[in-house]
């Protein structure tokens, strides 16, 4: 079987930047084990697989190196920009897409892509004292667990900036990562965050739009303001828009940009 597959780069418009996710398209399901073997191949932070289902949508599943995730943004991004780009829908189609999280569905928005995603609610906890130490923190302004992951909110970008992680107790957490997030120092953004999650694979992602799921509904609580702009801060950096109806609202908008930089056939 041989399978087209691309590279993209995820919440920016350059390439080299952003978070790269590997694009397989199957022409019907394949086995866990090959799809897993597949990602760690391809040795990204994401690898989306997405084959066409008889009602004109696509079935997506997301795979770490390591582990398959329930939910990943800037795959479905990738995935939804190689359809357009590709010419598999028409430019002014959606993408619509089944996942385990659910139904998602991706529009056109000049050189934007929007996602509709479901939104992640944040619980004030009080977070291991190892947990902290890792991340290298002591005494952060908020703790909290979003139910995939926990959020940790600091007094300030440079913090956020600064924070070089023992990657070893925070592979140990019961969540998928940790991300860690500030108001940001510029008036291009409003937050700025980063995420690590060695326990399935990704030490550090380099933008991540499912953590917008929570960090929206959080910022939005935080500003009054429930259209924002977030600054992921890795090495690579990205952009994620965010637009939510309120901060209690049970979906969010994510939008963001997104160049091919590879296409390929893969025979295993």
């Amino acid at each position: 079987m041989s399978v087209s597959f691309y590279q993209v780069d995820a919440f920016t418009n350059t390439p080299f930047a952003g978070n790269p996710a590997a694009v397989c398209l199957l022409p019907a399901p394949q086995d866990d084990d090959w799809l897993q073997k597949v990602a760690a191949e391809m040795n990204l932070s994401e690898t989306a697989f997405l084959h066409p289902r008889p009602d004109g949508s696509y079935q997506l599943r997301w795979f770490t190196p390591t582990h398959e995730v329930a939910l990943c943004g800037h795959a479905t991004l990738a995935s939804a920009h190689v359809l357009w780009t590709e010419g598999l829908l028409a430019p002014e189609a959606s993408a619509q897409f089944k996942t385990e999280s659910g139904p998602l569905v991706a529009r056109r928005d000049g050189s934007w892509i929007t996602m509709d995603f479901p939104t992640d609610s944040v619980t004030s906890i009080e977070l291991p004292a190892s947990l902290l130490e890792g991340l290298g923190l002591s005494a952060p302004t908020f703790m909290g667990d979003t139910g995939r992951d926990y959020l940790v909110h600091c007094d300030s970008a440079a913090s956020v900036r600064q924070l070089s992680p023992d990657m070893a107790p925070l592979s140990e957490i019961d969540r998928r990562g940790v991300v860690v997030t500030a108001p940001a120092a510029t008036e291009e953004a409003d937050f700025v965050s980063r995420f690590f999650a060695p326990g399935v694979g990704v030490p550090e992602d380099p933008v991540t739009g499912s953590t917008h799921c929570a960090l929206g509904p959080y910022w939005a609580t935080q500003t009054g303001r429930t259209t924002l702009v977030g600054h992921q801060i890795s090495a690579r950096g990205g952009t994620v828009r965010v637009d939510l109806d309120a901060p209690d609202a049970d979906r969010v908008t994510l939008s963001g940009q997104a160049t091919t930089v590879l296409r390929g056939r893969l025979d295993p």
